[in-house]
């Protein structure tokens, strides 16, 4: 089975991100040299997406703008100047709609049911790239997994704090079908410490069958007023669907955008490990490190004596 599309929903409104996010999208906010989504369609690609959706909202123009492989070039640009168009637009196509509301991400993904038809898909959250010594690994271990086992729904997770769990969707682990997955036998939203089922927190990238949508459709809002694609996820397994979760190895990393202390992190990351800037730049951290810690120690923002 080959799955080539991929819906990338991106229309949250960055309210912990204010106001940074006054008038930017969140998911255009950039992880060392390109904005977050372009990341994130970087990987759906690598994984083998051909037609890509992404789900707008409110003041999310800038996105569109931003894959339009037209936009910003001018007649002088030559395709190996370094401004060219970001992706093969003959080998993949971009797609959007909007969400009328951010009602939750269960209902940014129903936005998505017509461009999916009767395909399986991939869901890669807008404002949050997983990094990996291989490109896309996660995705592909995620998608064999899927189709090896006919699951309906793959999802990747990883290990979090204890405190943590009141910040994700967290997974109760059932039997290993491989080495790289095993299947869940319940999802709960946020549930926090003290009703956590395991530490298996969910990471931003899903694998699914149309199937989802009929769970979707007539879903109600749960947690926090929203439409939960926990709850969908929840019901599939309630009903004997088999859903499958794919655990992040060792060397892999969920990097996102979600509050000001998540992205800090990690922008520190992708500019202090990127190939062009990253060498100069964790010299001049450590220079400035040691000038916080005693300021008798020379500014790396100020010219030398000499």
């Amino acid at each position: 089975m080959r799955i080539t599309k991929a819906i990338l929903p991106a229309g949250g409104r960055g309210t912990r991100l204010y106001p940074v996010t006054k008038s930017q999208p969140k998911e255009m906010l950039p992880l060392g040299t390109k904005p977050t989504i372009q990341g994130v369609a970087e990987e759906v690609v690598t994984a083998g997406a051909t037609d890509i959706l992404i789900i707008t909202g409110e003041a999310k123009r800038a996105v569109e703008d931003h894959f339009d492989p037209a936009n910003g070039l001018s007649h002088s640009d030559t395709p190996n100047d370094g401004r060219g168009p970001l992706f093969d637009h003959s080998v993949v196509e971009f797609y959007y709609t909007r969400q009328g509301a951010p009602r939750g991400l269960g209902d940014a993904i129903r936005c998505g049911e017509r461009f999916v038809g009767d395909d399986h898909f991939i869901v890669a959250l807008g404002d949050c790239i997983i990094t990996s010594p291989e490109p896309a690994a996660p995705l592909h271990r995620m998608l064999a997994a899927h189709a090896e086992f006919g699951a309906e729904a793959s999802i990747l997770v990883q290990i979090v704090s204890h405190e943590a769990t009141s910040r994700y969707g967290i997974v109760a682990p059932g039997p290993d079908v491989n080495a790289d997955a095993f299947e869940m036998s319940d999802i709960v939203e946020k549930p926090g410490p003290q009703a956590a089922p395991s530490r298996f927190g969910v990471c931003a990238r899903y694998v699914f069958s149309p199937k989802i949508f009929d769970y979707l459709r007539d879903l109600e809002p749960g947690h926090g007023s929203e439409i939960q694609l926990t709850d969908a996820i929840r019901a599939m397994i309630a009903d004997g669907h088999r859903v499958l979760g794919v655990p992040l190895r060792a060397g892999e990393l969920r990097l996102d955008v979600g509050n000001f202390d998540s992205y800090s992190r990690a922008f520190f990351r992708t500019m202090l490990t990127d190939e062009t800037y990253g060498e100069d730049l964790r010299a001049y951290t450590a220079n400035l490190l040691a000038h916080l810690d005693d300021p008798s120690n020379p500014d790396p923002d100020l010219p030398t004596q000499s």
